[in-house]
């Protein structure tokens, strides 16, 4: 991963990790259920997010490599791997 996406990243895992305790909180406040689910919705978003940033980096850098190496065994694995991969998030 290169390092401005690895900060990013993490700055964000970071804040979800506190949208997350967040709703711990609220459970334990008994806090009414559609606010929940809202703020569940939230997290789910912002992880998706997440998720794009470190596909993006993954092509930028890895496919890309893979690309200017001329190696087509990499170049194969390293697109079966991401299409593998697509093809989990969409569930």
């Amino acid at each position: 991963m290169q390092t401005n996406a690895k900060a990013s990243i993490r700055k964000r895992l970071q804040r979800i990790e506190g949208q997350v305790r967040g709703l711990a909180r609220m459970v334990d406040e008994d806090r009414y259920c559609i606010d929940v689910v809202t703020q569940l919705s939230a997290v789910r978003a912002a992880l998706r997010s997440v998720e794009d940033e470190v596909l993006r980096d993954h092509a930028g850098h890895c496919i890309e490599h893979a690309i200017a190496s001329g190696n087509k065994t990499d170049q194969r694995r390293k697109v079966a791997e991401l299409m593998d991969v697509l093809k989990r998030s969409a569930r």
